[in-house]
């Protein structure tokens, strides 16, 4: 089965109930269960502690006037800033400033991600969320890497992830998630247990998209956009821990998420008359193939 149709079927019975059981149950049987637990043991050994605690990136961002853009940040460690030592260095707060810098008014930045967090977190997240920020103009989802690594059920956590986007929809919010980050790239995990990560987190990116395109969002694959940086420039992209970003790659995370936020924010224009240009390998095609 593709991954077109594996996303397709995640997200299909996600929305519908059921399950299909724990992620890669299949590849973990084929390979042997042995050799991975081994595999995985020897990665978590290499993989170090993080240097601190994520920095505090709650506040306002920008000094120009107008009414302040509201934004909130939800998920995992990713979306909390690990790796970061100051809050001007998280996503969340880069990307606060890039729109205050081009718009020209300030914004509010909640942060309620926690280190850890999976995607059934995200309900009790969805409610701090909208307590402290009760009508939020966009939120920024960045979520998926432990359900990987503790093999959650996919179907489970692509539920979770379409019903976070449901209720902040239904609050007003515009909805952007960065999804599942291709864990392949995580030099401590060796084959083969590092092409499992790959496909697992590819498949649950996939998944997410569909779902959360058709529950209203808009996603950011940040597999395929940052990806080969981090494959390429490890040293700079990672931090000391050689799992969580840099502040160089979250940096570079955030400049790949900063255009679909100005959109979502409708601070862009796009031409939706355009008609693809098959010349270019442009055209228009089912969501699953396009996640």
């Amino acid at each position: 089965m593709g991954r077109a149709r594996r996303a397709r079927k995640i997200a299909a019975t996600a929305a519908f109930g059921g399950g299909l059981g724990a992620a890669g149950a299949g590849a973990v049987g084929l390979l042997g269960y042995g050799v991975l637990k081994a595999e995985a043991t020897l990665a978590r050994r290499a993989v170090g502690d993080p240097v601190a605690d994520a920095p505090d990136d709650d506040g306002r961002y920008g000094s120009g006037l107008g009414e302040p853009f509201r934004m909130l940040v939800l998920g995992d460690s990713s979306a909390a800033g690990v790796g970061c030592q100051r809050p001007e260095q998280t996503m969340g707060a880069i990307i606060a400033g890039g729109v205050a810098a081009l718009t020209g008014r300030p914004v509010d930045l909640v942060n309620v991600a926690v280190s850890g967090a999976k995607s059934p977190d995200l309900d009790d997240q969805v409610v701090l969320g909208l307590q402290r920020l009760p009508d939020p103009d966009v939120a920024m989802i960045f979520i998926g890497a432990n359900d990987v690594t503790h093999r959650l059920d996919r179907v489970l956590a692509v539920g979770h992830l379409s019903e976070a986007v449901t209720v902040l929809r239904a609050a007003g919010a515009e909805i952007v998630v960065g999804t599942c980050p291709d864990l392949g790239v995580v030099r401590p995990i060796a084959p083969p247990l590092r092409q499992i990560a790959r496909r697992w987190s590819r498949d649950l990116a996939a998944a997410q998209t569909v779902a959360v395109v058709e529950a209203g969002g808009r996603t950011v694959s940040l597999g395929d956009l940052i990806g080969p940086d981090f494959v390429q420039r490890p040293q700079e992209m990672f931090s000391i821990d050689r799992f969580h970003p840099s502040p160089a790659g979250y940096a570079r995370a955030a400049s790949a998420m900063l255009p679909s936020v100005c959109a979502a924010l409708g601070l862009t224009s796009v031409d939706t008359g355009r008609q693809p240009d098959r010349r270019r390998g442009e055209g228009v095609g089912p969501v699953s193939h396009a996640a």
